[in-house]
C-alpha cells in the first residue's frame, strides 16, 4: 500500500518564527524582485544580500538562474514550466521565511497570476513584491547574455519581453526605476522600505 496526502501531516517546529525573528532582532520576510531579463533583479538582490550580510542581518538570495540549475532543472519556459518553477520557489521562500531568514528572491515571474499564487502562501506582510522597472531598450542595451539579441532573430523562444508577455505588477509594495537611478540607490531604497515598515530596526549607514 502506498502512502497519499490525507496520511501527511505538517509538523509544527517547537521554536517558531516568533521566536526566531526575536533572536536575529529582524523581521523575516520574502522581498520578490520581479520584472524584465536585464532589469537589475539579481544585481540589487546580491547588493541588498551583501549590506544585510554586513549588518549582520540573515538574509539568503534565491535566484533564478541559481535555482534552475538545480532544483528546477526539470523544467522549461513554457507557462506552465514557468508556473511550476514559481510554485517551487514559493514554497523554498516559505521555509526560508518560517526560518527567520530575509529571503531576496529574484525572479522575472511574468505573470501576475502566478506572483499572487506566492504572494497567498505567506501570511499578510511576510510578501514584498518588488516591481524592477526598466525600460525594455535600457534591458536590450545591457543584455548581458545576449538573450535579447537571440530573442530577436529567433534563436531563443518564449522569451519575456519579445516573444512572451510580462504582466506588470498592479499593486506592488514597492516600484524600484532601475533605468533612473544606480543599483546603490536601488538597494537603499529598500532598505528605508523595511526599516519604514518595521521589518528592520533604523542603523547608521
Amino acid at each position: 500500500m502506498s502512502l497519499n496526502h490525507q496520511q501527511l501531516f505538517w509538523h509544527q517546529a517547537q521554536v517558531s518564527k516568533e521566536r526566531r525573528n526575536n533572536l536575529n532582532d529582524h523581521n523575516s520576510c520574502v522581498i520578490w524582485l520581479t520584472g524584465l531579463s536585464a532589469s537589475g533583479k539579481s544585481s540589487i538582490a546580491n547588493q541588498l544580500d551583501k549590506y544585510m550580510y554586513s549588518r549582520e542581518i540573515r538574509s539568503y538570495v534565491l535566484d533564478g538562474d541559481n535555482v534552475r540549475h538545480g532544483l528546477n532543472k526539470d523544467l522549461g519556459f513554457s507557462p506552465q514550466d514557468r508556473k511550476e518553477n514559481i510554485r517551487r520557489i514559493g514554497e523554498v521562500a516559505r521555509l526560508f521565511v518560517d526560518a527567520g531568514l530575509i529571503t531576496i528572491a529574484a525572479f522575472i515571474s511574468p505573470y501576475r497570476e502566478d506572483r499572487q499564487m506566492v504572494r497567498s502562501m505567506f501570511p499578510a506582510g511576510d510578501f514584498i513584491e518588488v516591481y524592477v522597472k526598466c525600460s525594455i531598450d535600457v534591458c536590450e542595451q545591457r543584455d548581458p547574455k545576449g538573450l535579447y539579441k537571440m530573442a530577436r532573430t529567433n534563436q531563443v523562444k518564449e522569451f519575456t519581453g519579445i516573444s512572451a508577455p510580462y504582466e506588470v505588477s498592479e499593486k506592488p509594495e514597492l516600484v524600484i526605476e532601475t533605468d533612473k537611478q544606480t543599483i546603490e540607490e536601488s538597494v537603499m531604497q529598500l532598505i528605508d522600505y523595511l526599516q519604514t515598515h518595521g521589518y528592520l530596526s533604523y542603523q547608521e549607514p
